[in-house]
Formats: structure tokens, C-alpha cells, sequence
């Protein structure tokens, strides 16, 4: 009768290279998480807070959104190009952009102007192709008086006119200004908080290529307070949460 082959004794792996193995595995998944999130983040969608008070009543300050980029072509990441889009930018859409003047910096506005479009302002009343635009939304603080600012001089070179005299005599204000032509590869935007916003009448068009992304819905609100260091979890706007951008 042949004897049993012998049973070699389990191998006994040192604490400290399991440690070690158990901290390459999580640290694996933890940058594969990462990239994950980082690919979601550049394609899909990004949160982004609203710092102002440019677009009251539609969004508030301490509201915080989340951003549909792909709708407008993503960026690649690691490079300088985008995905195709699904859809351009339409009029009435609210927007996430870089600023034109500087683009580490992203707005939120309402696009009231495509290209191609010719846009004017009669005391208060948007004029797009020579129809008033009745605006629902936007917000209007009580009258006092229409600035006239320096920043308004570069409309001048996009008049809708090719008459010198016009051209001379045009000086736009807050509320009376063009009418503009949109050039080509651009929008106009406009912050509902009319009064009280910087935007497209103050420092230009946008083009199409710092759109960033169309709001989705608020997924969090809570009334700033800087007296309070946990006034996000102590002013929370509960009614806000949820609410869909339109």
C-alpha cells in the first residue's frame, strides 16, 4: 500500500507583506475612482456655486448646481478639444461660461442672443430683431436712474449701422443701448437681475467656445451667513433643492 503524499505546510506570508499588498490594492482602486470621477467630471457633469446675486429670483446666492456639459461638447481631457455636441446654446437658456475677460473665472447668464441676431435695449425692454422680448423672469430693482459706464464704449464697433454719424453720436447706458449685431461663433448674455448684473453689455459677446455647460437643477441651497461658520448646515433652503433651471 503506498503511502500518502505529505501535505506541505500552508505558506505563511509576512504581516508586513500583506500590509503592503492590501495598501497597493487599495490605493489601485482608489485611483481608479479617481479617474473615474475626473473623466465624469470634464464629460458629463460638474457642480458649480452660484457666488452672485446677478441671476435673482432664478438663482440665489449659495445655490449650488449641477452643470450638463456634454450638452454643448465636452472637453477631452488632457487636451484643447471637444466632443461634438449634442445641441448649440438656444435663446432663453441659462448658461455656465468662462468670462471672456478672464477665463479662471466661470459665470452663469441667460442667453438672449444668437448669432446673427440684432439686439437693442428701450428702457429696460429687451428688443431682439425689432420685437420686445417679454421676459418672465427677469428681476428689476425699483428706478433709480440708468448709468452710463466706460466699459459700454466697445459696442460702438458692433453698432447695427454703417452710418459715421450714428456711430459718433451712440451713448449707450444700462438700460438704452444698441441695436448690436451678434458676430458669428457668438452669444449675448444677459443676468435676470438686470439692474444688478455684469454681463454682455458691460464687456462683450461670448464665444462659443468657453460654454461650459447648461445648469440641470440646484442639488443644494443654504442662505450665506458670514457670521456663521456652519450656516450651510444650520440655513438650509430646503424648498430650493431639487428645483430644475429653466
Amino acid at each position: 500500500m503506498d503511502a500518502p503524499t505529505p501535505v506541505p505546510p500552508p505558506s505563511r506570508t509576512p504581516v508586513g507583506v500583506r500590509a503592503l499588498r492590501a495598501l497597493w490594492e487599495w490605493a489601485r482602486s482608489l485611483s481608479l475612482a479617481l479617474v473615474l470621477f475626473l473623466v465624469l467630471r470634464a464629460t458629463l457633469v460638474e457642480a458649480f456655486k452660484i457666488p452672485s446675486g446677478s441671476m435673482e429670483s432664478t438663482l440665489l446666492v449659495g445655490d449650488f448646481l449641477l452643470v450638463n456639459k456634454l450638452v454643448y461638447g465636452a472637453e477631452v481631457p488632457l487636451s484643447d478639444r471637444r466632443f461634438p455636441a449634442v445641441r448649440s446654446p438656444s435663446r432663453g437658456e441659462v448658461i455656465v461660461f468662462q468670462w471672456p475677460e478672464d477665463p479662471e473665472k466661470n459665470f452663469v447668464k441667460r442667453v438672449v442672443g444668437l448669432a446673427g441676431d440684432t439686439l437693442a435695449m428701450r428702457d429696460g425692454v429687451l428688443v431682439r430683431n425689432g420685437a420686445s422680448v417679454a421676459e418672465h423672469y427677469v428681476h428689476r430693482d425699483p428706478p433709480h436712474g440708468d448709468p452710463v459706464a466706460d466699459e459700454f464704449r466697445w459696442q460702438r464697433e458692433f453698432l447695427a449701422t454703417t452710418a459715421y454719424a450714428e456711430r459718433v453720436r451712440y451713448h449707450p447706458s444700462r438700460d438704452n443701448w444698441g441695436p448690436l449685431a451678434v458676430p458669428p461663433g457668438h452669444l449675448f448674455v444677459l443676468g435676470d437681475n438686470r439692474d444688478n448684473s455684469l454681463d454682455s453689455r458691460y464687456w462683450g459677446f461670448v464665444a462659443d467656445s468657453l460654454v461650459r455647460g447648461r445648469p440641470l437643477f440646484v442639488y443644494f441651497s443654504y442662505v450665506p451667513d458670514s457670521t456663521d461658520r456652519v450656516a450651510w448646515l444650520r440655513h438650509i433652503r430646503w424648498s430650493r433643492i431639487g428645483n430644475v433651471v429653466r
